[in-house]
């Protein structure tokens, strides 16, 4: 798994761009992509372009990101995701919490 994260140049956007198998051996990963920036920003985009596989803990790891974030006042974007993992996403109902394009 790679994962790539950067503040936007206006320093209000957060965005991690993943690839490969998000799960469980990218827990340390994900988690330092963000830890030192959320509280600078208002808005994380995730984008999971090249995401060909995603497990529950996964999901887990999203929604710790989504609590440190501010919880149900997280402006949290999911993006690109390919059809399995957005189907994933959805099983999930994880569009309850995040908006997922």
């Amino acid at each position: 798994m790679a994962i790539n994260s950067q503040i936007s140049a206006d320093g209000k956007t957060l965005t991690i761009t993943l690839s490969g198998r998000f799960e469980i051996s990218a827990h340390k990963l994900f988690t330092d992509s963000y830890k030192d920036k959320i509280g600078s920003v208002s808005q994380v985009v995730v984008n999971m372009a090249d995401v060909e596989y995603i497990d529950s803990t996964a999901l887990g790891m999203l929604l710790v990101l989504r609590q440190r974030a501010g919880g149900d006042k997280a402006k949290i974007d999911i993006v690109n995701s390919k059809p399995y993992v957005k189907n994933i996403l959805s099983i999930a109902k994880f569009e309850k919490l995040f908006n997922i394009t």
